[in-house]
């Protein structure tokens, strides 16, 4: 009887112990990571400018490229929302 009354609140103590040491545990490695790549962004010298390249590049690929040569058919070529989902479903469903 004296075990079976004292086991929930063994099981809450370990419980909350081990809740917050892991919790602990996981914000230390949370926040090493973070440093660690905050010191190595901001000890950088020339890496500063490649990746302004590469986010103009980015950006060139996904918005500008897209405005000119990607144009939206669907809207162009059907009036209503009814229409074009009847194309789409149509052209998804057609076995040749």
């Amino acid at each position: 009887m004296k075990l079976s009354k004292q086991l929930p609140i063994y099981f809450v103590k370990w419980f909350s112990w081990f809740f917050t040491h892991n919790v602990l545990h996981e914000m230390r490695i949370l926040k090493k990571i973070v440093h660690f790549y905050y010191e190595g962004f901001r000890q950088m010298t020339w890496g500063k400018s490649l990746w302004v390249i590469i986010l103009v590049k980015l950006f060139v690929m996904f918005f500008v490229l897209k405005l000119f040569f990607f144009p939206d058919l669907l809207k162009q070529n059907f009036k209503t929302d009814k229409q074009r989902s009847e194309h789409v479903i149509e052209n998804l469903t057609n076995i040749k």
